[in-house]
């Protein structure tokens, strides 16, 4: 399916946002209904989870998923969106169609269904999924030696460095200062995938402050 624009004006703010997503996993036929469980935005992507149940309360049969103890199924649902001269518009893909946007938070994945085919697309999404939320949020201060060295925009590398920030406005912006060089560097989440953490600034506060009151006893 392709891109879907609204050319008046009903979609402004996240709260439309999320309005409009839920209207778009709530559907009801003749013989089964679909309701929204959860949905999260990454960036400028709505993830969701629908559940889908049949009217007269028999199980669903599925040839994707598992139907779960309840009679239902829960399937996930991707919606990359963008803004253009003020229009909001969507394109929507289903997980088995093989969405690449797999950002999509653990405790959305973890209300999925089971997936029957082991070599699906919907298994490798989840699994990217998975991958992407396994990433380590580092904190100020940590050391971190990345899976393998960063080319640089001036020919250079970099794999050993530690986590900082500077100020634009009154923004901190997280960027990583180099070990060799002292430079600093703008890294996105994904280079940050495998890394190694060899010195954390809160295990190095910790000794600082044992040390103060051991001096205190």
């Amino acid at each position: 399916m392709g891109w879907l624009f609204y050319t008046d004006g009903r979609v402004k703010s996240y709260a439309d946002e999320k309005a409009e997503i839920t209207r778009l996993c709530t559907f009801e036929g003749d013989t089964r209904k679909t309701d929204l469980v959860k949905a999260c935005k990454v960036g400028s992507t709505w993830y969701a989870a629908a559940r889908v149940t049949n009217r007269d309360g028999t199980p669903v049969e599925d040839a994707t998923y598992v139907t779960d103890p309840d009679g239902s199924i829960t399937f996930a649902a991707v919606f990359l969106t963008a803004y253009d001269d003020g229009c909001w518009g969507y394109k929507d893909m289903e997980e088995s169609a093989g969405p690449n946007a797999s950002r999509a938070p653990l405790a959305l994945i973890e209300l999925l269904s089971d997936l029957k085919d082991p070599d699906s697309y919907a298994r490798d999404w989840r699994q990217r999924c998975r991958e992407w939320a396994s990433i380590p949020n580092y904190e100020e201060g940590d050391k971190i030696k990345l899976a393998k060295p960063v080319t640089l925009t001036d020919g250079s590398t970099c794999q050993i460095v530690t986590v900082t920030h500077y100020r634009r406005g009154r923004q901190k912006r997280r960027c990583y200062r180099i070990e060799e060089t002292g430079g600093l560097v703008r890294l996105s989440k994904a280079t940050l995938s495998s890394s190694e953490l060899l010195s954390s600034a809160k295990g190095a506060a910790s000794q600082v402050l044992a040390e103060y009151f051991a001096g205190r006893e």
